[in-house]
């Protein structure tokens, strides 16, 4: 049933090797990718000793009429079973990333740039709960203290288990969320619509993505804070424009030149790689129609309604009367019905072409 392992426990084998020499750990980011695929496939070959060893017990409990022990395990068979085929579905190559993820605020003025600042403080908690770690990159706030703009980098500690690393998670937020709800600029009590938009990537290290010199135009300006205020009086704000692409970045929260080039740098590799899987996913003759992975970045992928406390997700038909707590980052089981419809959509494509 599951021959395909056999070839799996080879290469983990090799791979134990390699992170054992010293050689390795020279390249931090080689490091770093050996050590997500190496824990990939550990928690596939585990799985697998546990299916095999499930079924060497449920034999013998057979044998000596265990009726107990073979109801046991005649239920954790098939667990584990479905456990293993689970693990086995083909990935997104990204998954074990890390993220960077931009908010911006959309129709709505003013409001929408608060709600750009909850849907903020909404990820950040949410990430604080999973143990990982938040970095604003960049920011253009608002009059009122929300933001028309936010990027912000979301990072896991050490090596993530299959599917819990930052971008297997985060990658469904991808999409325009609605919110309605009295806006604090409305007098009369009336409920608003608004939106903004949530663009999520892949964290890309230097082996993802190669930059040439030639390739960047770089300009440099003054920041400003809100309302167009200036609030440095040197250039320290840098706008990269990606020459081949036409992609442009600006930063502007760091007080140095240096440190704005270092992050737009960062965020640049990030829409270069989100790009390019982008194209690939377009070309390839047997790419997955996933309703969560297709989903149009112009369409609303979720709506956040205040006066009824109600959260609801557009694409899986999820729907949950605690949006307090969703805000402050209560996002398991909205994020768990979106990872259960992709796994689904795979599963399908397997089976449907064997």
């Amino acid at each position: 049933m599951f021959e395909a392992v056999e070839t799996l426990i080879e290469e983990h084998a090799a791979l134990e090797q390699r992170m054992a020499d010293p050689a390795l750990h020279a390249d931090a980011a080689q490091a770093k990718k050996v050590g997500r695929r190496y824990a990939e496939l550990t928690a596939v070959i585990r799985t697998y000793r546990e299916w095999q060893q499930a079924q060497d017990d449920l034999e013998a409990a057979r044998e000596l009429e265990l009726d107990d022990e073979v109801a046991d395990l005649e239920h954790r068979v098939p667990e584990l079973a479905e456990r293993l085929q689970r693990l086995l579905v083909p990935r997104d190559p990204s998954d074990g990333k890390d993220v960077i993820v931009e908010i911006k605020g959309g129709e709505g003025g003013e409001e929408s740039a608060l709600f750009a600042g909850d849907l903020l403080r909404m990820y950040s908690r949410y990430a604080e709960h999973r143990g990982w770690r938040t970095e604003v990159l960049d920011a253009t706030e608002s009059a009122l203290g929300g933001y028309k703009s936010v990027t912000v980098s979301v990072q896991a500690k050490g090596t993530p288990e299959p599917g819990e690393a930052p971008y297997a998670l985060l990658k469904f937020e991808g999409g325009v969320h609605r919110v309605q709800r009295v806006p604090v600029t409305e007098s009369q009590g009336r409920i608003h619509t608004s939106a903004a938009g949530v663009f999520v990537m892949p964290e890309a290290e230097d082996v993802d993505v190669e930059i040439h010199d030639n390739e960047l135009r770089i300009d440099v300006f003054r920041s400003s804070g809100p309302g167009g205020q200036s609030v440095n009086t040197t250039d320290s704000a840098v706008r990269i424009t990606h020459l081949p692409t036409g992609i442009v970045v600006s930063c502007q929260n760091e007080k140095s030149q240096l440190q704005n080039k270092e992050q737009a740098l960062r965020i640049l590799r990030s829409r270069l790689l989100e790009a390019a899987q982008a194209a690939a996913d377009a070309e390839a003759s047997d790419a997955r129609k996933s309703q969560v992975r297709t989903v149009d970045r112009s369409e609303r992928v979720r709506t956040y309604n205040f006066p009824e406390n109600r959260i609801s997700d557009h694409r899986t038909g999820f729907k949950a009367y605690n949006l307090d707590a969703v805000m402050d980052g209560a996002l398991d089981d909205v994020i768990a019905s979106l990872v259960e419809a992709d796994l689904a959509e795979r599963l399908a494509g397997i089976e449907g072409g064997s």
